[in-house]
């Protein structure tokens, strides 16, 4: 049911994938005018039309798609350099501003807003020769691992369509991992571009807290936010991120940290000799079933490279789900208290101030977002701060002290991305510990703002993708990038069935 890239096609059917549909084939070949933007563009909404009626990856298009393209083929017609993403399709997640269209987030309660300014991330795409192709669904404001909780319907994964693509990114992945764009925009919290990336057998990028700007996200945890790419190839991930990545006066938190990723010469020269790759043993001492011989096939793929692998040693590791729970839901009672009914999101209709932020809230707000807000409100309240806030911060900063002290005696630390393969759609969404702990891999990398990288490792006895995590020091990803590079080419790059190679 499923094929690397670049073997024989299926005969199941389905629209070919495009030839050279990676980031840095379409640019180059734009560039150089072998192919026009607009023609890129037609191939991406043709795959649109005739997939996403199953998969439900796009909760929106974008209307200037068709004239972004036309500009772009006249400033190269003009001999003028549009840009390292001259062309190239974008899919962009549904809590990032993008100017003049709705930003949901997946909810009701902003069913009707649209946002009068760029993201950031956006303004440097478009500097760059994008083409913003349309919004994908999530998780309502972030808050789930499977894409299933959307206000407007979940989205399937192209792998297998009674299985969730993962969240709260699931769209962007699912629409990567489909060929419906080369690129896509997700936000990373506690794991929600490197998580549904695993599941969709695509690349999933969390950079350093501070390296791209927050401005233009809307806020689930503002401490743990990230904007990241998920991509079909780790060297398109680098070139999305360079493109994104560096200071903004408008954001607080950004860096102001020289941006350094990898270029492709650079991959090429990338040596794992001399290098090393930390497992920690908390993380993978008891693995599940389903993904101990994958690991175990990676970790011998790296040795065979070059790598040294070491173990390490997290003590805090196994806290790391609460933590991320109790702050992360923290943070989201207090940024979601501003959809109200009265300065953002739905009004409902009421004869009282107190019953028009009540029913506002109650009409706008979907289930796992509720619970949420309940959680971190809980955890705020006089009496229970100290108990539950004040003890995840100081877990939070252990865990913080202890990764840094295991990366000074390696490179990156490697874990698996998820517990397991895409799980079916339904599964686990009246079990919501069990969909938290889907997260029990990625949270470590948000809660101590490291950047980390998820990369296709294979297929799992099911025939669905499994993933490996690389976490790497502050600002490293060049390093998390060249070490993701080379497990991908060992593995190759996954596709699902309905994906297929032309010619």
């Amino acid at each position: 049911m499923s094929q690397a890239e670049g073997s024989a096609p299926s005969s199941d059917g389905g629209s070919p994938a495009p030839a050279g549909w990676t980031a840095e084939e379409v640019a180059a070949d734009v560039r150089a005018g072998r192919r026009t933007a607009s023609a890129v563009l037609d191939e991406a909404l043709s795959r649109i039309g005739e997939l996403d009626g199953d998969l439900r990856s796009f909760v929106r298009l974008f209307d200037g798609a068709r004239a972004r393209a036309e500009a772009i083929d006249e400033t190269v017609a003009e001999g003028r350099d549009p840009g390292p993403l001259a062309g190239v399709p974008i899919a962009i997640k549904d809590n990032i501003a993008v100017a003049g269209e709705q930003v949901t987030c997946g909810s009701r309660i902003l069913e009707s807003y649209r946002s009068p300014f760029h993201a950031t991330v956006i303004e440097r795409l478009l500097d760059a020769g994008a083409v913003l192709v349309g919004h994908t669904n999530m998780d309502e404001f972030g808050m789930g691992s499977s894409c299933e909780n959307s206000a407007f319907f979940p989205t399937h994964n192209p792998w297998d369509l009674e299985r969730v693509p993962g969240g709260s990114s699931g769209g962007s992945a699912a629409a990567v991992a489909a060929r419906l764009v080369p690129l896509a925009l997700g936000s990373d919290t506690g794991g929600s571009v490197r998580q549904p990336a695993a599941l969709c057998g695509v690349t999933g990028l969390k950079p350093t807290y501070g390296r791209v700007s927050r401005y233009g996200l809307v806020a689930f945890g503002s401490s743990l936010d990230q904007i990241g790419p998920l991509a079909t190839t780790v060297a398109d991930a680098g070139i999305c991120l360079e493109v994104m990545a560096g200071h903004d006066r408008r954001d607080a938190t950004s860096s102001r940290a020289t941006v350094s990723t990898m270029s492709s010469s650079d991959f090429t020269t990338f040596d794992p000799k001399g290098r090393r790759v930390g497992i920690v043993r908390e993380f993978v001492d008891e693995l599940p079933t389903a993904i101990r011989g994958n690991w175990e096939t990676g970790l011998d793929t790296l040795r065979a490279a070059g790598f040294e692998i070491v173990d390490v040693r997290v003590p805090s590791a196994r806290a790391t789900v609460a933590t991320y729970y109790v702050l992360a839901t923290s943070e989201a009672s207090a940024n979601l208290a501003r959809f109200d009914g009265i300065r953002y999101g739905r009004r409902a209709e009421a004869n009282s101030l107190a019953t028009l932020y009540s029913r506002s809230r109650t009409e706008g707000f979907g289930a796992e977002v509720k619970r949420r807000i309940l959680l971190g409100t809980f955890s705020l309240s006089s009496g229970y701060y100290d108990a539950y806030y004040g003890k995840a911060t100081a877990v939070a900063a252990q865990l913080k002290t202890e990764l840094e002290t295991a990366l000074e005696s390696c490179d990156v630390l490697a874990t698996p991305t998820t517990p397991g393969p895409a799980f079916r759609i339904g599964e686990l969404v009246d079990d919501p510990v069990a969909m938290y702990l889907s997260d029990v891999f990625t949270t470590v990398a948000s809660l101590t703002g490291l950047p980390a990288i998820a990369v296709p490792s294979g297929l799992s006895a099911e025939g669905l993708p499994l993933s490996f995590q690389f976490i790497g020091r502050p600002f490293g990803e060049a390093e998390v990038l060249g070490t993701g590079r080379v497990l991908e080419n060992s593995v190759g790059a996954l596709r699902p069935s309905m994906v297929e190679s032309r010619g």
